[in-house]
């Protein structure tokens, strides 16, 4: 009976760490756009500025990101349209195979959090981290952990 309830017990932990191993690398679905959208659904807040969304390509990516060198799908920044407010979301959805870590600190060693005209994020307030396939960089004055924590709650 004891060798049961730790074979149990061994099984029921085995599942959840497995379980939560997959969840934080489940890919994210749906379009950018969309995923944006919810990020932003996430946050209590009534003051943002008016936002854009901007499709990034090989030809505007180092503005967004501060480097062209990864391996991505697609991605989609979200800024606003008067400039001089230190605001940007940017999603990456990166290649299969793609080694997003290797990504992931590329950008963080490469982003410029003062590439606005006078003002400026503090380094604090970027953030760069993944969900699944799905890269986020998140430079936002006063709400970057606001927005950081309605992405890591995305289902």
């Amino acid at each position: 009976m004891k060798n049961l309830k730790k074979i149990c017990s061994l099984f029921l932990v085995s599942c959840l760490l497995l379980t939560g191993c997959n969840v934080t690398k489940k890919n994210l679905e749906g379009d950018l756009s969309d995923i944006m959208d919810k990020i932003y659904d996430g946050v209590r807040n009534t003051e943002w500025p008016i936002l854009e969304q901007i499709e990034i390509n090989d030809s505007n990516i180092e503005n967004y990101l501060g480097t062209s060198d990864l391996d991505y799908q697609e991605a989609l920044a979200s800024e606003p349209i008067i400039g001089s407010i230190a605001h940007s979301v940017v999603l990456v959805r990166m290649n299969k195979g793609a080694d997003i870590e290797a990504a992931k600190e590329k950008i963080r060693n490469s982003v410029n959090p003062r590439k606005w005209v006078c003002v400026w994020v503090e380094d604090n307030e970027v953030i760069v981290d993944s969900r699944g396939d799905i890269i986020v960089l998140i430079m936002v004055k006063d709400y970057s952990d606001s927005l950081y924590k309605s992405f890591k709650n995305l289902d």
